[in-house]
């Protein structure tokens, strides 16, 4: 089963994402994609290492989250994705967007059992950026959600550290 879990920036989705996750049986993987570039987002990078349980085993990436998921489907019986929107960034700024974008959409397409949760900033919500390159990447990011959200089975959103159902089922 696919989730997918959506929020504004300390909206309190990777909170919810990871109570999700405990539901689910046997071993879990925490795929973090988030790198820190300055010292606000490693202090935020540490927080969240200290609030997960230290049994969650947690694999840090940069683009390659397609061969990741395939390799995590063999091994675990959930995987959590924290968070789609730095993935999409790092692909982005490697130049393999559209490449890793399609593999990524393949592996949820035949994704199978095993529990998935995604978590990703929904950013679209705000006036749009003055900026064509934010535009582009916030145009990007709508079109990656949209995208999970039709593969998953259940979609939420999280404002205000409360979790609305979008999609169930």
């Amino acid at each position: 089963m696919i989730t997918l879990v959506l929020g504004g920036n300390k909206s309190g989705k990777s909170d919810f994402a990871l109570e999700l996750l405990a539901q689910a049986q046997g071993p879990a993987l925490f795929i973090a994609t988030g790198k820190a570039r300055d010292l606000e987002f490693r202090e935020q990078i540490r927080a969240h290492r200290r609030s997960r349980a230290p049994e969650l085993e947690v694999l840090e990436i940069s683009t390659d989250l397609p061969r990741a998921l395939r390799q995590a489907k063999l091994n675990f019986r959930a995987v959590i994705v924290d968070s789609l929107d730095y993935w999409l960034f790092a692909c982005r700024e490697a130049g393999c967007e559209e490449e890793k974008v399609s593999e990524f959409e393949g592996v949820l397409q035949d994704w199978g059992d095993t529990e998935l949760v995604l978590v990703s900033c929904e950013a679209g919500l705000g006036p749009l950026p003055g900026g064509s390159e934010v535009r582009a990447f916030i145009r990007s990011l709508g079109a990656l959600n949209k995208s999970a959200a039709t593969a998953a089975q259940r979609a939420y959103l999280v404002a205000a550290g409360l979790p609305l159902t979008l999609k169930q089922g």
